[in-house]
């Protein structure tokens, strides 16, 4: 019989964060990550077939540690929750046959979760909501592989996606401007390091989707009022950069920065609290891995406060891809009666965030 705190085993494997977390109920008991980036530095980006090796190489090894780390056994787990997506095909393969290797062997409910909803799930663990997961909250996502504001109805049965990026994420970006300006990878900590040194208005770089064609009204909303798009700003960087040297002049790389920087955080912020105000969100959690950079999390307190919007940000390691954020989504899917997803389902790199967590295929 399931405990009323389920002692529950996640598995994240989206990218190139190997995580193993474990949780009871609300209580983090452990969240081990084994990180492969140093060896996708020299590529400037994530490499997937370096990915998934790395991944399968950490698994046994921090899956071990964190077992450990919580002082519990496999045989003490009550179910076990793994992300199925979305994310890196090869990557999410890896978790996912570990995740059914360990269910078969131990007789543990497998839950298939998804990713971009187990950033939100981290708001369960003690120190982030300590009295629970507010009304009328929303979630804005920001990271390598995904840009999302999210209405959060019911954390396990009712999540709403309201606007995301057509294109390239923004830690995308960062990625790639930073390696125009030959700043390395990452881009994120490297830009935001040289930009503390920049003029953020030195140039005027363009906010994609905010014209009025795009933005429409909250009563006839344009096509992409919550939505961005940062392949252009991207582009923009790069003339610039090109101007400056075909005129000869040295390239004020702090000035670009902070302007690049600034056009980034100014769109996702304003479009964030957009949404939140017609949509009735009060409370807004912001999470992923771009959610360390000092300029969004200023803007965004600074925007949120102003509309009586409550911001909060989880501590940066579980901001970050994460097993702990794996397991706390599975436990309130647990506690929320949910059917467990068997050992039949299979990954999806572009899985939808509407699809919390995977139904078994034999009893559909």
């Amino acid at each position: 019989m399931m405990s009323a705190q389920p002692l529950v085993l996640g598995i994240e494997s989206s990218c190139d964060e190997t995580g193993v977390g474990i949780v009871r109920g609300t209580e983090l008991l452990t969240n081990t990550v084994s990180s492969s980036m140093d060896e996708h530095v020299r590529f400037g980006g994530v490499i997937p077939e370096i990915a998934s090796r790395a991944h399968l190489e950490a698994f046994v090894p921090t899956l071990r540690a964190a077992l450990d780390d919580a002082g519990v056994t496999l045989g003490e787990i009550d179910a076990i929750a793994v992300t199925a997506g979305p994310g890196l095909s090869g990557a999410l393969m890896v978790g996912v046959s570990a995740a059914k290797a360990l269910a078969v062997a131990t007789g543990k409910p497998l839950y298939a979760i998804n990713h971009l909803v187990a950033h939100v799930g981290v708001g369960v663990l003690g120190g982030t909501f300590p009295e629970g997961l507010p009304p009328n909250l929303g979630a804005l996502l920001v990271s390598g592989g995904h840009t999302e504001i999210l209405r959060v109805g019911d954390l396990a049965h009712d999540v709403e996606l309201l606007g995301s990026t057509i294109d390239d994420a923004a830690g995308e970006a960062y990625d790639k401007t930073a390696r125009i300006l030959g700043l390395g990878y990452p881009g994120g900590p490297a830009i935001d390091r040289v930009a503390r040194d920049g003029d953020p208005r030195a140039i005027r770089y363009p906010r994609g989707l905010s014209q009025p064609k795009y933005m429409g009204t909250a009563g006839e909303p344009g096509p992409h009022r919550y939505d961005w798009s940062f392949s252009g700003l991207k582009t923009a960087v790069a003339r610039s950069v090109e101007q400056h040297e075909a005129a000869g002049l040295e390239l004020p790389v702090a000035d670009i920065a902070a302007s690049f920087q600034e056009a980034v955080v100014d769109v996702i912020t304003s479009k964030a609290v957009l949404a939140c105000r017609e949509h009735g969100i009060t409370n807004l959690l912001l999470g992923g891995g771009v959610a360390a950079n000092r300029r969004l999390r200023e803007l965004a307190a600074e925007r949120c406060g102003a509309a009586g919007i409550t911001l909060t940000v989880p501590a940066p390691s579980l901001c970050t891809d994460n097993g702990a954020m794996v397991a706390a989504l599975g436990a309130q899917i647990v506690l929320g009666g949910r059917r467990p997803s068997g050992i039949t389902f299979g990954t999806d790199p572009s899985l939808p965030v509407t699809s919390i967590a995977l139904p078994d295929r034999n009893h559909q």
